[in-house]
């Protein structure tokens, strides 16, 4: 599976590393993301996540079942 968070979206992006000398080399930038198990009330059932820190906030802040609706209409929410 990809490093991708499913509730906001967010994904590896490409950068440059800096070094003192100023020579610059590509690099990736990569999600915070972390593997959970929320219980969601309205389907009485157990869904596992792989979401970002932001994503958890996001979680905590609208409840799990308005983020993953919200996630689904976005597109974000990837079903296996």
């Amino acid at each position: 599976m990809s490093k991708v968070c499913q509730i906001t979206g967010k994904k590896v992006i490409t950068g440059n590393h800096v070094s003192h000398s100023n020579r610059k080399t590509r690099r990736t930038f990569e999600p915070n993301l972390h593997v959970k198990r929320f219980f969601v009330p309205e389907m009485e059932e157990w869904i596992t996540l792989k979401v970002s820190a932001a994503g958890l906030r996001t979680i905590n802040k609208k409840g799990i079942y308005a983020a993953l609706l919200a996630a689904d209409k976005s597109g974000n929410l990837y079903r296996h």
